[in-house]
């Protein structure tokens, strides 16, 4: 399965419908089934979008019902993202960090002696 992002702006409909029950992108979902399509996460966002939502779909065909019928349902303008993981270029996934030889540190370490203060 692929994953995927709708990033969501609601229609002047859509604005309407929300206005009218703010529980709408919630209730509209809960019940969708789209074969080969699931919704993996949903998120109410600031900025040029209103919402995001992360999608697992089998296929771009799979992905396009589900974001028309999710359009449908919830007065939605979606534009859909496939995600491609940040590691696809190298041979493998991107390393593990618990599997590098040195850990990462947050802070770095320090010694008592000759510290600020120990005059």
């Amino acid at each position: 399965m692929s994953l995927y992002f709708f990033l969501g702006s609601l229609t002047h409909d859509g604005q309407r419908m929300l206005h009218g029950n703010p529980n709408l992108i919630g209730d509209r979902t809960r019940d969708l089934a789209v074969p080969g399509a699931e919704i993996l996460g949903q998120y109410a966002v600031l900025g040029r979008y209103d919402f995001v939502m992360m999608v697992e779909a089998d296929d771009n065909d799979a992905v396009a019902r589900l974001s028309l019928e999710l359009g449908m349902r919830t007065g939605l303008h979606l534009e859909t993202l496939p995600a491609i993981p940040v590691g696809f270029m190298n041979d493998g996934s991107p390393p593990d960090p618990s599997d590098l030889a040195e850990s990462v540190r947050r802070t770095p370490d320090f010694t008592q002696e000759g510290g600020p203060g120990d005059e």
